[in-house]
């Protein structure tokens, strides 16, 4: 039996289901529970589409290829490369998932009343596929992180906010949307260092090209440190409650995960336990920074 779950990576569509709750709750007393519920399953559909699409692109180009084993982290789910499921698979299944998230859409703007709502959506799919798609293939180009940040970030955050509040732009949604953003493109960038070496046989230029996978720790810690330094300013301005100091104790993973990308940069099977923590930091960090504006 196919498991599905792990054929969608269905687990990773929880960094932008905390993104878009975060998001929606920041003005939360007149809070539209249809109209987030909605909003919810358009951002599955679109998240578990960009996942496929992204199996089917790399699939595609070679670079999941070059190792078969599955990691579960990184490298692909492998199931193309397995032969327990075909290319024409995720193309299609991709398809589905993004006309029904588009339906969600269309519902959505329906309810609200907002026409913008369409033409963001558009953008935000059009970047999800170009990440790995032709002709942009932007993950190939060093562009992979930032489409992740602002993905996973100001786009799910503030449209959260956006949906509930009918505002966009917002300068308040957006500085509270990048702790989340670069927490996001450091669990990407974690991810990206054990594939670096099959992706430069692809000609996937990511940003561990900088550094080399010896020293891209440090752009790690950067990403993480920045994030923590937005959770800071927002509690500067007084966007979070104070009960978003506790984040600051998930550093320390963070720091080890760093740790583990310095030493063991080669090692695999090693690198997988620095990517467990940093999806850990970010949903710990999340979770106590959705309690902080509640």
């Amino acid at each position: 039996m196919v498991d599905f779950a792990a054929a969608l990576r269905l687990p990773f569509t929880s960094v932008s289901i905390l993104a878009f709750v975060f998001g929606s709750l920041i003005n939360h007393r007149d809070f539209n529970l249809t109209a987030f519920l909605i909003g919810l399953v358009a951002v599955i559909a679109t998240h578990l589409s960009a996942n496929l699409i992204n199996d089917y692109a790399d699939a595609q180009s070679g670079a999941d290829w070059h190792d078969l084993k599955p990691y579960k982290f990184f490298g692909g789910s492998k199931f193309i490369q397995a032969g327990i499921l075909g290319e024409k698979f995720y193309l299609y299944a991709a398809i589905f998932f993004f006309i029904l998230a588009f339906s969600c859409v269309l519902g959505l703007t329906a309810i609200i009343g907002e026409p913008r709502t369409v033409l963001y959506y558009f953008i935000i799919m059009f970047l999800g596929w170009s990440y790995s798609h032709k002709p942009l293939e932007l993950s190939y180009r060093r562009l992979g992180e930032p489409v992740i940040f602002i993905l996973c970030g100001p786009a799910l955050v503030m449209g959260g906010y956006f949906i509930q509040t009918h505002i966009f732009p917002d300068l308040k949604s957006f500085i509270l949307s990048l702790p989340l953003g670069l927490l996001t493109a450091a669990v990407l960038f974690a991810n990206e260092i054990p594939d670096y070496p099959d992706d430069k046989k692809s000609k996937k230029i990511t940003w561990v090209s900088f550094l080399g996978a010896g020293k891209s720790y440090l752009l790690y810690l950067v990403l993480v440190i920045c994030a923590f330094a937005a959770i800071a300013v927002n509690l500067r301005f007084g966007f979070l409650g104070r009960v978003a100091y506790i984040s600051f104790i998930f550093i320390i993973p963070a720091i080890k995960a760093a740790g583990i990308l310095k030493n063991h940069y080669s090692e695999k099977e090693r690198l997988v336990v620095s990517s467990k923590l940093t999806i850990l930091v970010h949903t710990l960090v999340s979770i106590i920074l959705i309690v902080s504006v509640l």
